[in-house]
């Protein structure tokens, strides 16, 4: 049976919550599951498992993207208006329109949605002014680096104010210098806006680095195998980077993995 989005949960300050949800396709292929998460709202979770169990499928799903074979999904949203979406999406690659300026790029979604131009241009330029790229709102994506274009896509997301932002390895394509950047500048802008984040990574450094909680998944079809709190000060910076803390929490999170990759053999 399939059980499509449900907008309506209430209870226990809940932003995503998946039962039993299954993913197999037209060709037989079994995706996802059965698999259960719960995020609450605020909350900064990443999805960690090998390629291929079910991490982009999974946040497909949340975005209302694709739809579950079996299982509940459902999503508690705040009221919106028309400009306003429950969730922002930010993909593994910017997606940008080379032909349209960076301002262009950020407001579209809200122009989409039949906001005055003015409108849309101011709170475009606002959201460029968090990311810091206020500088280059009139830039081309041509004329940005991969770091810069990406700050784009995150901006773009954030444009309508949503409820959660769902990032699909949005750095995985970067330099270390960079991405190590984009680390900081994604969780600074996440204490201030206190989105609900869920970041699917491959790299068990970043997850730590980033995540309160991280959820490791089994090779395909991905359930959840293991679940980590990830203790740090706050904020996070070089110091957490580069303690014993840190090290020790990224080795247990990599022994899991390694488990969770080696269930495959087990099947």
């Amino acid at each position: 049976m399939v059980t499509n989005i449900d907008h309506r949960v209430t209870g226990r300050n809940m932003a995503v919550s998946l039962r039993g949800v299954t993913k197999v396709y037209d060709t037989g292929v079994a995706a996802l599951g059965p698999f259960d998460l719960d995020v609450c709202r605020g909350e900064f979770l990443s999805l960690l498992g090998p390629s291929g169990c079910g991490k982009s499928t999974a946040l497909r799903m949340i975005a209302g993207l694709d739809v579950q074979t079996s299982g509940t999904l459902r999503v508690v949203e705040r009221v919106s208006d028309a400009a306003r979406l429950p969730i922002g999406f930010v993909f593994q690659e910017p997606t940008l329109m080379p032909w349209a300026s960076v301002r262009d790029n950020v407001s579209l979604p809200l122009r989409l949605a039949h906001m005055a131009r003015a409108e849309a241009d101011a709170k475009a330029d606002a959201v460029l002014a968090q990311v810091d790229l206020a500088e280059f709102a009139a830039a081309y994506p041509r004329e940005l680096s991969g770091g810069m274009k990406m700050r784009v896509s995150l901006a773009r997301a954030l444009v309508t104010d949503p409820d959660i932002l769902l990032m699909d390895e949005p750095f995985a394509a970067l330099d270390e210098i960079t991405r190590f950047r984009l680390n900081n500048d994604l969780l600074d802008v996440w204490r201030k806006l206190k989105k609900t984040v869920i970041f699917v990574t491959h790299s068990v450094f970043e997850s730590v680095y980033l995540s309160q909680r991280v959820v490791v998944m089994s090779h395909r079809p991905g359930r959840a195998s293991a679940e980590f709190h990830i203790t740090a000060p706050e904020p996070r910076n070089e110091d957490f980077r580069t303690s014993a803390d840190y090290a020790a929490q990224c080795r247990d999170v990599s022994v899991a993995l390694g488990k969770a990759d080696g269930q495959r053999s087990a099947r």
